[in-house]
């Protein structure tokens, strides 16, 4: 999912060891009627004594507050069962579209949830302020440790103290193509950035315009390139560097943030490469990002666009989103082929309650046995715990994302956009981009990126 700026625009029995110890076995227990409900069979085929580490919860209610609402949040219930099922405990789970808004104003009025999940890191840190949140117990900072790496623990922390279990993950270095069309003419997929360089110059070479590009997006258009540059922020300057960037304590004018802009230029202010299929560079900021990579199925006026996982979505039903299918996506590969550096998004579990109840279910959810679940009965759900079996996830393009989170080769960071304070990551860089893609330079958008920082 995306962050507080973007996503308000957008949106047999599993084995697998529990933080306390707690295994789930094939004997059946006692739970719900809804036979036609796999998560619900799911859970009638798990051993319910192992959850007699929680002690008696039975009558206990956990309220559960997020942005997720109808279709999505059917999983994320039906994924709940096994713990209900076998603790006793109700999961009363509340979506409102509104929540980014709304779950800091429950928590500065003293009414959150027990639970909140927390789409980003910025907004978990906010939270955190208000001085309602209570640090995550033990048994969830072990599995934190034991399921994730030290960037998305530090990611669900706040002022030293670890806070928040990961989620959901979503990945945002994908570049999206026709295999037909690499099949046909010969191209392979590129391993490091030169390789990239060389393929967007064959193709054209062979008489193509090789990217479509676009950014619209209502009152957030221009956001897709702040994918574009945190990408190539990543890539040339190094994850250290893109974190004192996000922090600013380099600032958005300064030589590195300049030289990734100018990267994202070499390729989409390219009047070579770019808009395959729907105009100039300038159409660039009039194509809605939904839109811009359509043409990728047509064959013969776009092959190349780099946007995220969630971007099956939008095409057609009958398209076969596959490696052997009509249109699929590469990892958009770094400097060399060693290094993978991976941007993308995730939700956090931040409590409100310490009661025993909110503890299990926060140690529940913190687990590879729930994510293998959530994901076997979600589409489009995958989540960077290492214990995740990605055979459960439901398709292709999520399976690949999956495989670069777990490799132990990536370097995850988080969308820097929306870790930037409002008036930057969701204002003044979404405008000044737009403005640097229709033709102003790039010395005149970082500065006046840099110019709309908040002053300390």
């Amino acid at each position: 999912m995306f962050g507080l700026a973007k996503s308000q625009r957008l949106r047999g029995a599993l084995a697998g060891t529990l933080g306390v110890g707690l295994v789930f076995g094939l004997a059946a227990c006692g739970g719900s009627d809804d036979s036609d409900d796999d998560a619900t069979a799911e859970s009638q085929s798990i051993d319910c004594s192992q959850f007699s580490s929680y002690g008696d919860l039975k009558g206990k209610t956990v309220s559960v507050y997020t942005g997720i609402v109808t279709p999505e949040d059917k999983a994320y219930k039906d994924s709940y069962k096994p713990f209900e099922d076998c603790t006793g405990v109700t999961i009363k789970y509340e979506g409102d579209k509104s929540f980014e808004t709304q779950v800091l104003v429950r928590a500065k009025a003293g009414n959150p949830p027990d639970l909140a999940i927390v789409p980003q890191p910025g907004l978990l840190q906010q939270l955190v302020a208000t001085g309602k949140a209570v640090a995550a117990p033990a048994e969830v900072a072990a599995n934190v440790d034991k399921f994730w790496g030290e960037d998305w623990k530090a990611y669900g922390s706040a002022d030293g103290k670890f806070y928040a279990a990961p989620s959901g993950a979503s990945v945002k270095s994908l570049v999206w193509y026709s295999p037909s069309e690499f099949k046909d003419a010969g191209y392979t997929v590129p391993t490091t950035l030169d390789e990239l360089k060389a393929l967007s110059d064959k193709m054209v070479a062979d008489g193509k315009k090789p990217w479509c590009v676009g950014i619209g997006s209502g009152d957030a258009t221009g956001w897709p390139l702040t994918d574009w540059q945190e990408d190539f922020m990543l890539r040339l300057s190094g994850p250290e560097t893109y974190d004192k960037w996000v922090k600013h304590e380099i600032p958005f004018n300064g030589p590195e943030s300049t030289a990734a802009l100018d990267a994202v230029g070499a390729y989409v202010k390219n009047d070579k490469y770019v808009n395959g299929g729907l105009g100039d560079v300038k159409s660039i900021a009039t194509t809605t990002f939904q839109d811009a990579g359509l043409p990728i199925v047509d064959g013969n006026t776009c092959s190349l666009h780099r946007q995220a996982s969630f971007y099956a979505a939008n095409f057609p039903k009958d398209v076969k989103v596959a490696e052997d299918g009509d249109v699929f996506a590469f990892y958009l590969p770094g400097k060399d082929a060693t290094t993978k550096p991976v941007l993308g998004g995730g939700e956090f579990n931040l409590a409100f309650a310490d009661r025993p109840e909110v503890k299990a279910f926060q140690t529940y959810l913190s687990t590879d046995t729930w994510a293998n679940i959530k994901a076997s009965v979600s589409q489009g759900w995958i989540s960077a715990n290492k214990g995740l079996d990605v055979s459960k996830v439901s398709n292709p393009i999520d399976k690949l994302s999956a495989e670069l989170l777990q490799n132990p080769s990536t370097v995850f960071r988080f969308d820097g956009s929306d870790q930037m304070p409002a008036a930057v990551g969701s204002n003044a860089i979404f405008k000044q981009l737009t403005s640097w893609v229709t033709g102003q330079d790039t010395k005149t958008t970082v500065d006046n990126v840099e110019a709309a920082w908040p002053k300390k």
